[in-house]
């Protein structure tokens, strides 16, 4: 007891010592408050790498990419916060705009659909060179990955058989028998387009989101808008039409930043990832969450992990 109260006495000594000599603060702060107060872009206060928010769409390929870019830049020394399943595109973009989010896991085609619906670029090359010119001050990309998921009209094996269809063209001559299906956001971004590139209307348009493979499958409806990294559109026998006109342009994963936000370190660190991602490992990462139901969180650090990476 008598140690105790020894240690007791030199720190009340040292503290009082310390009110003395270092009171003269304007802002009345306690002299036994120890935080430091170093701003909150300091380095001392968010690491060395800086903040950084993560937001992610509401489908399970966006969370397992943000997962990604999250964790790796964790291990670079960047104070992460998530933001999962944040909404559409028609959310999430001005987020990023307005620096709610610093990063989203974009995909590059969409991107450039959004910004500019008469957009015509196709290939990977000429969507990024539309989007440095066309995104705001507030807005960069950084590299597109290889990795691609594309948006596509898809059908059953068997409606094509039956109706001889291969081509988003050939849907022209019996569009308006079916219902299409799709994202909740599908019909506002896309019918217009549709009608003007392939002279295509249809009976219905239903929302069907992350179901419209098996809406496919089980006949609710006969076209729908399925991405092809989605593990189902082999299990359930389904087949993308071909778009030999490009509605669909070039779909690369790609990182969306707000600017002001960004480092060095989370421009770098993005970079590396984008330079390893491909859509083979996209589609064997979405398998994993789709069929075996693993975590995209575990996944992802998998990826990292066997990329040198995490």
């Amino acid at each position: 007891m008598r140690r105790k109260y020894g240690v007791a006495g030199v720190f009340l000594t040292a503290m009082l010592a310390l009110a003395a000599c270092g009171g003269g603060g304007s802002t009345g702060g306690n002299p036994l408050d120890t935080t430091s107060a170093a701003p909150s872009g300091s380095a001392s206060a968010s690491g060395a790498g800086g903040k950084a928010v993560v937001g992610s769409f509401d489908f399970d390929e966006s969370v397992l990419l943000a997962s990604i870019y999250a964790q790796a830049l964790e291990a670079k020394g960047v104070q992460v916060e998530e933001k999962p399943r944040i909404g559409s595109r028609e959310v999430v973009y001005d987020q990023v705009k307005g620096g709610g989010l610093t990063i989203v896991p974009e995909y590059n085609g969409n991107l450039l659909a959004f910004i500019d619906p008469k957009a015509t670029a196709a290939t990977t090359d000429e969507v990024n060179a539309a989007l440095k010119e066309k995104l705001p001050a507030e807005l960069e990309v950084l590299d597109s990955s290889p990795a691609e998921d594309k948006d596509s009209l898809s059908i059953s094996k068997d409606t094509q058989t039956k109706q001889s269809l291969n081509t988003i063209e050939d849907l022209a001559k019996v569009s308006k028998d079916m219902v299409v299906g799709g994202p909740p956001e599908f019909k506002k971004r896309w019918e217009a387009r549709f009608k003007e590139v392939y002279g295509l209307e249809f009976k219905e348009w239903k929302p069907t989101g992350p179901t419209t493979s098996d809406a496919i499958k089980d006949g609710s409806i006969q076209v729908g808008n399925v991405f092809t990294t989605d593990p189902k559109m082999a299990a359930n026998n389904l087949v993308a039409l071909q778009d030999p006109k490009n509605i669909f342009p070039a779909q690369n994963v790609t990182p969306l930043l707000n600017k002001a936000a960004a480092s060095d370190t989370i421009r770098t660190t993005l970079n590396g990832i984008s330079a390893k991602l491909t859509t083979e490992s996209l589609l064997k990462m979405m398998q994993q969450i789709s069929v075996n139901k693993d975590e995209p969180a575990t996944v992802a650090k998998e990826w990292l992990t066997t990329n040198g990476l995490g």
